[in-house]
């Protein structure tokens, strides 16, 4: 049996005007000696789970459901006998010490406190075993006699773990326990809690939204939004191959999980008490359907100790390929295998990157994928659909390709309107006011002027960089549900290759579309690719998570293509991977 069982447990604040529904049905487990990360946007619920769990709410919100405790349901036990429970064997450490702590009372006293309340020892002996607490938590008891002011941040967090470890408890409620602190107090306090956690087989409840802390500790990870859980498993699948959209959106703005990636957030706000009906994060996602707008998911079970609340089984797969073969004739009847039996697929807001040396098929592929060459065999599908025999580069939500050279993609002959409105007159669609309109929004987009003079001149007379601007801007205006953007860069200058490259990842964490990248370049992958495609004599020869086919290779054709970086990089020393070290591995710059 678990230490701690917590079932549909519901927390509603009662406000003047609304009822906030802070914890709506949150279901876990903890088993003795067990670390479980519970992690989230700030407001997604995860103090008020630890509060209520507490039971420290009562007569502040209304709350729902069953928690028990070694056995005996505590929900609503009175609060003489709830109170005996608390710090003896459950205690919290609270996020804000300054607004925990007692300005006028000596830290030594605060610590104290609880043991002649729980313990009803002799003053001297609680005295004396708080100075063993003050070592116990790296704090020389010569800070007894000081007031919360006088202690860095980081020295009354240790407070406040001393306080909480006071009583003996066997679980501890940690709530966000290294926020504010720098870099190296926040080792120490991680280290500290690897120790205790080890000589004292505490269970602990890691509350944060520091993401890389949780996975550095707990071997299993809950992720709460709105009040709910959208993701539950263990913490390297769920770090290395998020299920969730959000969970997904949290691991990609966390610096120290992929150090070379820039950082895109999750575009939007997280979701308020407005009564939505639905997914309550539908208006976030990249892959929202009908239902996400009417019904909120069940928390599920997708198979190896996972669980994901989504009504698509969690991140969907967009675009399969499957046993693709291409071949090009040649003279004296012979021919070339460029695609060479490709299986692969593409998710929902996904950005896969497919790289390989020149002549390695990857554009080939990405002609294919795109539905302009039909393969000798195998079958491409799309939304369900053969890309083969559909509209998808026909219509709004479909396929758009971005090719390599701007010069060539872009008519000398067209002027800007003509370039970019090109799809609206091919596809016939709207009315010429409509497609003007439209045309400007997607040179907004873009960054370029949607000025009368701009659409009036020439492609011939525009940039480099600017040309590249319009070819985007011409599949932009189809709003793209997956963009192929093939060796975009490759013709640019590196100043000019950034910024639209930079703009291109814009776009696709705002607007949510999935990208396939196709590039030799392996710097440029590993900054803006989720995943990674390497290909060789046309065939995908290893893909997977971009940091881990980038920094450990499997395959030594891989291997070797990562050794054609020439040139001084301040990265030049042997990086730390991720793949089974997330519970040994500080993810912080006090490590190095």
């Amino acid at each position: 049996m678990a230490d701690l069982e917590v079932k549909d447990l519901k927390c509603h604040y009662n406000t003047d005007t609304s009822v906030v529904p802070a914890v709506d049905g949150i279901s876990l487990s903890l088993e003795a000696g067990e670390i479980v990360g519970v992690i989230g946007e700030s407001g997604s619920g995860k103090t008020t789970l630890g509060l209520s769990i507490m039971r420290l709410l009562d007569g502040l919100a209304s709350v729902s459901g069953t928690i028990v405790y070694k056995g005996t349901d505590i929900t609503h036990l009175p609060e003489p006998e709830i109170d005996r429970i608390r710090w003896k064997d459950i205690a919290i450490v609270f996020q804000n010490n300054l607004d925990i702590l007692n300005p006028v009372m000596t830290v030594g006293k605060q610590v104290v406190e609880p043991l002649l309340k729980h313990e009803e020892i002799p003053v001297r002996e609680a005295q004396a075993r708080c100075a063993d607490l003050f070592r116990t938590v790296g704090l020389d008891p010569v800070w007894m006699d000081a007031y919360p002011h006088q202690l860095s941040g980081g020295m009354r967090q240790r407070v406040l773990l001393a306080m909480a470890l006071s009583c003996d408890p066997k679980l501890l409620i940690l709530d966000e326990v290294t926020s504010a602190l720098d870099a190296f107090t926040r080792k120490e306090i991680r280290d500290l809690l690897i120790d205790l956690q080890k000589k004292n087989g505490y269970s602990m409840i890691l509350i944060s939204h520091d993401l890389s802390f949780v996975s550095s500790l707990a071997s299993r990870m809950i992720v709460l939004y709105a009040g709910r859980v959208v993701e539950s498993g263990p913490t390297v699948d769920i770090i290395n191959a998020p299920r969730h959209p959000y969970t997904r959106g949290l691991v990609h703005s966390t610096p120290d999980i992929f150090v070379y990636k820039d950082l895109w957030g999750i575009p939007g706000e997280s979701a308020s008490e407005d009564g939505h009906a639905g997914c309550p994060f539908s208006r976030r996602c990249t892959q929202p359907i009908e239902i996400c707008r009417t019904s909120p998911p069940r928390l599920q079970s997708c198979g190896d100790g996972r669980e994901v609340a989504c009504h698509r089984g969690g991140i969907a797969t967009l675009l399969r390929a499957d046993a693709v073969h291409f071949r090009y004739p040649l003279p004296g009847r012979k021919t070339l295998h460029a695609v060479n039996g490709v299986d692969m697929d593409v998710c929902e807001g996904e950005v896969l990157a497919i790289v390989g040396q020149t002549a390695s098929g990857k554009s080939t592929l990405a002609h294919i994928l795109a539905g302009i060459l039909r393969p000798e065999s195998g079958e491409v599908r799309f939304m369900d659909g053969a890309v083969h025999s559909g509209n998808n580069g026909h219509r709004f939500g479909g396929i758009q390709i971005v090719f390599q050279d701007p010069f060539s993609s872009t008519s000398n002959r067209f002027t800007v309107l003509d370039a970019v409105r090109e799809p609206f007159d091919i596809n016939r669609i709207g009315t010429a006011a409509e497609r003007l309109d439209m045309t400007r929004e997607a040179l907004k987009l873009v960054r370029l002027p949607p000025t009368d003079e701009f659409l009036g001149k020439y492609c011939g007379a525009l940039s480099g960089g600017q040309r590249q601007r319009v070819a985007l801007a011409r599949a932009m205006i189809m709003k793209p549900r997956l963009l192929i953007a093939d060796e975009i860069t490759s013709a640019l200058d590196v100043s000019t290759a950034a910024n639209v490259l930079r703009l291109l990842k814009g776009l696709q964490n705002r607007r949510g579309f999935a990208m396939i990248y196709i590039s030799h370049d392996l710097s440029l992958t590993l900054k803006i690719a989720d995943r990674i495609a390497v290909m060789d004599a046309g065939r995908i020869i290893e893909i997977g998570n971009a940091h881990e086919v980038m920094l450990h290779p499997r395959d030594d054709r891989t291997k070797r293509l990562i050794g054609t970086r020439v040139g001084h990089c301040c990265h030049d020393h042997k990086p730390v991977g991720m793949a089974g070290r997330l519970q040994t591995r500080v993810s912080d710059c006090g490590d190095e």
